[in-house]
């Protein structure tokens, strides 16, 4: 018989890593599979839904453990937020150590879905497939380095089809207390939590899709945080100090006052 070889560093630290993720999770009963499913999705093979996975990580009994899978997944009251707070506690220290944060990125991804009982789905933008399609949206929030990326938040954008649909809700197990927010809504949320948990701050970025969003971007000035985002062609920006007046209300052949701003002659807006 042969040696067992020792762990090395790497095992030892993805352990610990896995170990600190199932402790997040809570109950003792979530521990192991949730360590399987984690291994599961490092594993070799396209395919990383419950099935596959289960066939990978115990090919001799593979009922019993797409049962443990698909229970921590679908069922086991864990939460998300904890495990991914954990799960910072190794990264960003790690990110530091090479190299200081220099951007908080706003984004949204896209996931094509066939059917509607998927939570979220719906026919939407999705950046996939780069048209409307059927798909769920998620908001994410990330610290990023020169050199790494990491999402630091990570939400499920619920349309407003979905928050009306009681039945739809109660089939699929959404809570009755989550109710609807916009993408810009959920991204700020994102945002004040990071900054709360202490996470080293850097310049916000966001594509016109969260630019364009007036409040967005007031939420972001109030918060003291720098940003630069993407806006419409259509949206005026004026220097700090040049903000237009309302022009004096006034009567028209259609009876409505005129809301159209002024400006001085000396100022130049910017687009």
């Amino acid at each position: 018989m042969g040696k067992e070889t020792a762990p090395g560093p790497q095992e030892l630290r993805f352990a610990a890593y896995i170990e600190g993720l199932a402790e997040a999770a809570g109950h003792a009963d979530r521990h192991t599979p949730l360590k399987n499913y984690c291994t599961g999705l490092l594993l070799p093979g396209e395919r990383k839904s419950v099935e596959p996975m289960a066939a990978r990580l115990a090919c001799d009994n593979v009922r019993r453990m797409h049962q443990s899978l698909h229970h921590v997944v679908a069922d086991a009251p864990w939460s998300d937020e904890a495990v991914l707070d954990r799960s910072l506690d190794f990264v960003i220290p790690a990110m530091l150590r090479r190299d200081p944060v220099v951007a908080w990125v706003v984004d949204d991804t896209g996931f094509p879905k066939k059917g509607r009982e998927s939570v979220g789905v719906a026919r939407q933008y999705c950046g996939q497939v780069g048209k409307q399609d059927n798909c769920r949206v998620a908001v994410s929030l990330s610290v990023t380095s020169e050199k790494a990326s990491m999402p630091v938040a990570y939400r499920l954008y619920l349309p407003q089809s979905w928050i009306e649909d009681r039945k739809r809700r109660k089939k699929t197990g959404v809570p009755e207390s989550i109710q609807f927010q916009t993408k810009p809504e959920i991204a700020l949320d994102q945002i004040r939590r990071a900054h709360e948990r202490g996470i080293p701050q850097g310049v916000v970025l966001a594509d016109a899709a969260y630019g364009t969003d007036t409040g967005f971007r007031t939420e972001l000035t109030k918060l003291e945080v720098t940003y630069v985002v993407g806006i419409q062609s259509a949206t005026t920006v004026w220097k700090p100090g040049d903000e237009p007046k309302p022009a004096p209300a006034r009567k028209g052949n259609t009876g409505r006052p005129r809301k159209l701003l002024q400006r001085d002659p000396s100022t130049n807006p910017s687009r």
